[in-house]
């Protein structure tokens, strides 16, 4: 082999050993920064009669229970909470079961996710929240809500699950569990492949225009569910045994059918939304007699370009079932 072929292959090996050294030094940044990120976000882990509990509390006035959605815990909560604009009232911020710090126990169902909920404010001394539930933190909310009515003031749906014919398809519980649980395989694929990754998992419609801001919003959803093998446990619960027990809510013979959640509920979602179906969540909002349903054109699950119409609609609702809010409270996000 001539030299020249010889210093080819030593400068591709040694880009080669460059171009990884660079890979790992950015994940171990961004792996850092994630957990930075949460402990600076002074959670606690409170023991109730339902296990171990993380939440956070911020803020003063009426209690909000600020259930999250996938890939999620307490800190994707605060974030909701902060971008729609209900910190003029005293925040509860959940990890469900599985998510960050409130472990999965063992034989979880709906009942005992609700349950925990329950206890979590008994913990607190607290009797009787609004509830704000995000994605597929509806779920548990409104088993919540039927099973312990007297003491939910009021319930929001935020691009709500909802049980119908028609879902997002989901990949292989496999793929969860061997593949997605992995920190460096999660942040490789969102690193590398953002556009597939947005498109599988419904994070913006097809064919809609995403602005800079909406990229980059898109981008800090994506990194924020850092570390996802903190969130995997919940991830795989809520999407192969809470879903399934929800389903059954549309049947005569639930337990605790959507006919007699009697709460006040806001429902809100987008006509575009491709993760919480159209259809499904028309369906849900007309089955509780005191629910009312408010609808973008478009924007999808994030609300894109209708930021402003939906925070002033929470606000409305708010002010209708818990009175006037006191003065915001910067939450960090």
């Amino acid at each position: 082999m001539s030299n020249l072929w010889v210093y080819a292959l030593l400068i591709l090996a040694g880009l080669l050993v460059a171009g990884m050294v660079v890979v790992v030094v950015r994940y171990s940044q961004a792996i850092r920064a994630a957990r930075k990120h949460i402990d600076s976000l002074g959670s606690q882990v409170i023991e109730t009669a339902c296990g171990p509990v993380e939440y956070v509390r911020v803020g003063e006035g009426y209690p909000v229970l600020v259930v999250h959605g996938a890939f999620g815990g307490f800190d994707q909560g605060l974030w909701v909470a902060n971008s729609c604009d209900i910190t003029k009232y005293q925040v509860i911020s959940v990890s469900r079961f599985g998510f960050l710090r409130t472990p999965l126990p063992p034989g979880a169902d709906l009942n005992l996710q609700a349950d925990a909920f329950a206890s979590l404010l008994d913990a607190l001394g607290i009797q009787r929240v609004a509830v704000f539930a995000v994605s597929a933190g509806s779920t548990s909310s409104i088993r919540f809500a039927a099973r312990y009515p007297e003491r939910v003031s009021a319930l929001i749906l935020f691009g709500p699950d909802a049980p119908g014919e028609v879902y997002m398809s989901m990949p292989p519980r496999f793929f969860f569990d061997k593949v997605l649980r992995n920190d460096f395989i999660y942040w490789a694929l969102v690193s590398l492949f953002a556009k597939k990754v947005q498109a599988a998992i419904g994070l913006a419609p097809e064919g809609y225009a995403l602005t800079p801001e909406h990229e980059a919003l898109i981008r800090k959803i994506q990194f924020g569910s850092l570390p996802i093998s903190q969130r995997m446990d919940g991830e795989i619960f809520e999407s192969y045994t809470l879903m399934a027990e929800f389903n059954a809510l549309v049947l005569a013979t639930s337990p605790y059918p959507l006919n007699q959640v009697e709460t006040p509920v806001l429902v809100i979602n987008a006509a575009d939304d491709p993760i919480s179906i159209p259809e499904n969540v028309r369906a849900l909002a007309g089955k509780m007699p005191n629910a009312r349903l408010f609808v973008v054109p478009d924007g999808g699950h994030f609300f894109f370009g209708h930021t402003e119409e939906v925070n002033a609609e929470i606000a409305r609702f708010l002010r209708n079932y818990l009175g006037e809010p006191q003065k915001a409270t910067d939450l960090e996000s």
